[in-house]
């Protein structure tokens, strides 16, 4: 029986898109990304903000209980990843960050022909197969009791 993985579309904006997208999702300099997004039932989130309040609900919650705490952290003061997570906007659809491959398709079917290579720069998937996915480094793991 093969599993069903769940995907996740990221787009990449250059730096001036990036900070107004961060602003107002709905900001003219967008274009009809917001149409399509809502076409989806989809809204996109900034890693960085992402990592960054992950981090700030570890904190605030007791860190133990977050095992990419570490990792994560020490991703948002790095200068050269934080500028690269400013950039990345990860798509969630219906509120969920992974969601089914048909969603994905139909969404990056209407996404596509807006990477231009210039305002937006890039447009990937990711899915939920581990072995898909980068680890996280050794130094930045707990012990397993």
């Amino acid at each position: 029986m093969s599993e069903q993985w769940l995907y996740q579309l990221r787009l990449y904006l250059a730096d001036e898109l990036a900070e107004a997208a961060r602003r107002d999702a709905g900001a003219p300099v967008l274009g009809p990304l917001p149409q399509i997004l809502e076409k989806h039932n989809a809204t996109m989130k900034c890693q960085l903000d992402a990592f960054s309040d992950y981090v700030a609900q570890a904190e605030a919650d007791g860190v133990e209980g977050y095992p990419l705490y570490e990792w994560t952290k020490a991703t948002i003061e790095d200068p050269t990843k934080k500028a690269k997570h400013l950039r990345s906007f990860a798509v969630h659809v219906k509120g969920q960050e992974v969601y089914p491959q048909e969603e994905a398709d139909a969404l990056e079917a209407d996404l596509q022909p807006m990477v231009d290579g210039t305002r937006i720069t890039r447009l990937s998937r990711h899915d939920t197969n581990p072995a898909s996915n980068p680890q996280v480094p050794e130094r930045f793991r707990k012990p397993q009791a």
